[in-house]
């Protein structure tokens, strides 16, 4: 199975502006746990996760008036469409992430995470006779 039959295609897309707390709102509402922060100033793409916004609050920071910016990865490892589950599995273990952001012709695609990963992988793993 490939990345573009487990990846999420809706993807939340914010600016590095967006307060931690507006981009958990978002994230919320979407029911999605990162959103890929997008900053034409910078030229880049980095991605923001629920555990960026859980570190900041745990840090005492204020989720009204830190900014996306400030807690964006920008050393992002990608995916392609075409890669295998196993090949983004091994990507997120190697990194010690839980997302990818995907990219078709350099444009965001779409987001696989181990929960998407997981949810191939388990029905396909419950068949196998015992």
């Amino acid at each position: 199975m490939l990345v573009r039959d487990a990846m999420n295609t809706v993807v939340l897309t914010i600016g590095p502006t967006h307060t931690l707390r507006q981009a958990a709102a978002l994230m919320s509402a979407r029911k999605v746990g990162a959103a890929v922060v997008h900053d034409p100033d910078a030229g880049g793409i980095g991605i923001l996760t629920e555990r960026d916004i859980l570190n900041s609050v745990g840090l005492g920071q204020d989720p009204d008036t830190e900014r996306a910016h400030a807690h964006t990865t920008t050393d992002v490892v990608f995916a392609a469409p075409a890669w295998t589950l196993e090949e983004a599995a091994a990507a997120m273990a190697h990194g010690g992430f839980r997302h990818l952001i995907v990219l078709d012709g350099g444009e965001p695609a779409g987001i696989v995470s181990v929960r998407d990963i997981i949810r191939c992988w388990a029905p396909a793993r419950q068949k196998v006779p015992a």
